[in-house]
């Protein structure tokens, strides 16, 4: 999405930044984990398909995307985020939620890739932080999570 192209979301252990170009090699990395896979519901794609997808998510006007960067840890060489360490995603997709007679709702998804960075807080952090995020710049009132049944993390959230 356009409107946080130029946003970072500074939080005492995480740093969210808008998800760029220079990022996709390390996600697409990640997403060739089975795990990840299956857990965040997705399908492998090729590195091309990959930087597709981010352009698109940088273009559409129903989604928000941002990495995760851990403060714990170094920069993640040649992403030009600095802040930390590329941790996972945290996003928004804009829909209507048909169990509530069509109002306008947010899907929020959130992913530690990171198995370093996991079971230390960050997903809470980077949910909160968005939702803080996009309640105050987009008004944002209703947020719907959708998650796989064998994903217990994400399930503790």
């Amino acid at each position: 999405m356009r409107l946080n192209s130029d946003t970072t979301l500074l939080g005492t252990s995480v740093v969210l930044v808008p998800y760029k170009e220079e990022h996709v090699p390390r996600y697409h990395e990640w997403m060739q984990d089975p795990g990840l896979q299956e857990s965040t519901a997705s399908e492998p794609l090729t590195l091309e398909e990959e930087y597709e997808m981010q352009r698109s998510w940088a273009e559409d006007e129903d989604k928000l995307t941002f990495i995760v960067l851990d403060r714990s840890l170094p920069d993640t060489p040649g992403t030009g985020s600095h802040g930390g360490a590329m941790a996972g995603d945290v996003n928004l997709f804009f829909t209507l939620d048909e169990d509530e007679g069509g109002r306008q709702a947010a899907e929020i998804e959130v992913m530690i890739a990171e198995k370093g960075s996991r079971r230390k807080g960050l997903a809470k952090e980077a949910l909160r932080l968005l939702m803080a995020y996009a309640s105050r710049e987009l008004h944002v009132l209703r947020y719907v999570s959708k998650i796989h049944e064998v994903n217990d993390a994400s399930r503790r959230l």
